[in-house]
């Protein structure tokens, strides 16, 4: 790490490899530390504890994850998370925000001495206007000034690629747009990103830090950071060129075992994956024991195999809200979080720390050191974060805040359950339009990836534009990406197995649902398995069937385009167009069909027949 500024005292750092260890060689502190046993307690007065008093003291880890550069709080379905009533109802509630998310952590922190900040991955890309237009300087800004000591890389670290990444961490201006404010360069993070399994193609060397240790007056706990193994199919080719990806499980084993090494015995795997919980609810009780009950997907697989000598998993991607326990493969249960997304969370884990031995004393009781909390905005505002996202939207207002188009309701896209979405429909309507006249591609369908949607489009007014009215800037957080569009010669055949490999393959334990142009409609049977989802003597373009051995023209985004989120037949295409951006095709179609008169209305999304 670059030289910065002590924060929170010269004594509470990370470090790294030997300087760790001659950093905690010293003699440690015989005041019994905050949370330690008070002096003079009877240890059989714990039943479960054999350690006699002041030998253990508890470690707070704050964390959260899938920040995405949401400053300000995120519009609609996307800024509010979903909460169980005792009466077994549930309702939404506002969350998120970083003016309020800096206060929730500094108020939970209060009383801890031994208290540190950790988050799960992708705390910039696909961002919000007012910090993507700026390559997401804002948000590191914003997470210096939160007291983050520590991140795992995600997989949206590398949409700009792998030099921009070193900018981030490093600093400098930006090689193309410059400096953003007179006499300023930005700083970078002064808290590492891990990423222990990307390595260099060529070297075989990890480009970031594979792991780091915090330390305070002796206690050390060191923190490993992957992402999920599979990165290179959700970003673009460019963006992981010259990297590897490597499997998270052997990555953290590998690091784990170098850490105990030397001397480090308390270990946290932070991971850029996640799971599935059976319930949307942050207050879900992730261990019930019911049947369907319980947390699914690739960290629970990841979970069971990672060595016992990790003590807790602070996971992400999924932006689901969690706090299980999967036992180790010892059978010892271990924590298993995640905060949602957006900032909406942070969850608050105790690790019981033994003096003597290093390690973290885990409880045998289940769910019990580890709770997610809602950033509810409730609270008062943090002001350091007030001026900065100020300061940060005075440079974006011009180009954030012109009106582009005019809704008469909620669009919902990103926070719609459902596999075909409104906003989903828009999109996939709006790149149809631009591309299909002749010149332009002689496009004939347009098909969509539902991660690319990254929000609503909300009715209520985010500023002072006005009820119903979309600005640029909202516009922006829907389609961040700037992907640029292209048109493709595929076959009949073709089409029909990319649109099976929606719910087959890499696909088929989570679905990834096209949203499709009004051109194209199908059934979609989920009473059957695999491919066999996809019915495909329903596939109609302009109500009449594919025709296997046709040709037809069909526009998607170059992600698509390039076999991302696991659809390899678009990279069998031909007869490659490329076009203008979908930002630009979206914004194009939403001047063009509403007015502040005619608002344009949600569309029913019936494209897809859903069989259940």
């Amino acid at each position: 790490m670059s030289a910065r500024p002590q924060r929170r005292g010269a004594a509470r750092r990370l470090a790294t490899g030997v300087a760790v260890l001659a950093a905690a060689a010293g003699v440690l502190t015989a005041a019994n530390p905050a949370g330690a046993d008070p002096a003079g307690a009877d240890p059989a007065a714990d039943a479960s504890a054999k350690h006699r008093p002041g030998r253990t003291v508890d470690v707070q880890l704050l964390s959260f994850n899938d920040l995405h550069g949401n400053l300000e709080p995120p519009q609609g379905s996307s800024g509010t998370v979903t909460e169980t009533q005792p009466d077994g109802t549930t309702k939404a509630v506002p969350a998120g925000g970083v003016e309020y998310l800096a206060t929730a952590l500094r108020n939970a922190r209060k009383g801890h001495e031994y208290s540190v900040t950790a988050a799960g991955g992708d705390m910039i890309g696909a961002s919000p206007l007012m910090s993507g237009l700026f390559h997401d300087e804002p948000t590191i800004e914003a997470l210096n000034k939160l007291d983050l000591d520590v991140t795992s890389v995600g997989n949206h670290e590398f949409d700009e690629g792998r030099a921009e990444l070193n900018r981030i961490q490093n600093g400098g201006c930006h090689p193309k747009d410059g400096c953003y404010e007179d006499g300023k360069t930005f700083q970078g993070a002064d808290f590492p990103y891990l990423a222990a399994n990307v390595t260099d193609e060529k070297t075989g060397k990890p480009i970031l830090k594979p792991y780091t240790v915090w330390q305070h007056k002796g206690v050390k706990i060191g923190f490993i950071g992957v992402t999920l193994e599979g990165t290179p199919g959700i970003v673009t080719a460019e963006g992981v060129k010259g990297l590897k990806f490597h499997d998270e499980v052997e990555t953290i084993n590998k690091y784990a075992k170098e850490l105990n090494r030397k001397g480090v015995k308390s270990i946290v795997a932070l991971i850029h994956e996640g799971g599935l919980p059976a319930s949307s609810s942050y207050d879900y009780d992730c261990d019930s024991p019911g049947a369907g009950d319980g947390i699914s997907g690739p960290i629970v697989d990841i979970a069971k195999n990672i060595t016992p000598k990790v003590d807790a998993l602070v996971t992400g991607h999924t932006h689901q809200a969690y706090t299980c326990t999967i036992p180790d493969p010892s059978g010892t249960p271990r924590t298993v979080t995640s905060a949602a997304s957006f900032g909406r969370l942070y969850t608050d884990t105790t690790l019981t720390y033994d003096r003597r031995t290093g390690d973290i004393v885990r409880t045998s009781v289940k769910g019990a050191n580890a709770a997610n909390h809602v950033v509810n905005r409730e609270q008062p505002k943090a002001p350091d974060m007030t001026s900065l996202i100020g300061r940060w939207n005075k440079l974006a207002a011009p180009i954030a805040n012109k009106p582009i188009g005019y809704v008469s309701a909620d669009i919902n896209g990103r926070g719609s359950t459902a596999y075909e979405t409104p906003l989903g429909d828009v999109i996939a309507d709006a790149q149809l339009e631009a591309l299909s006249p002749a010149d332009k591609g002689g496009a004939q369908l347009a098909l969509m990836n539902p991660g690319g949607i990254r929000s609503d489009l909300a009715y209520k007014a985010s500023g002072s534009e006005g009820d119903g009215v979309v600005t640029y800037g909202e516009a922006f957080t829907v389609q961040p990406f700037t992907n640029m569009m292209n048109v493709i010669d595929l076959t009949g055949s073709q089409l029909i197995t990319a649109l099976q490999q929606q719910v087959s393959g890499s696909n088929e334990a989570s679905p990834k649902i096209l949203q499709v142009s009004r051109s194209l409609t199908y059934t979609l049977d989920l009473t059957k398995s695999g491919k066999d989802r996809i019915v495909t003597d329903s596939v109609k373009l302009n109500g009449e069937p594919i025709d296997p051995a046709k040709t037809y023209r069909v526009a998607m985004n170059e992600f698509l385009a390039g076999g991302g989120d696991g659809f390899a037949a678009f990279k069998e295409g031909t007869n490659k167009l490329v076009g203008a951006s979908d930002l630009d095709t979206f914004t194009a179609y939403l001047s063009a069909h509403s007015s502040q008169s005619e608002p344009l209305d949600p569309p029913k999304a019936d494209r897809i027949t859903i069989v259940k």
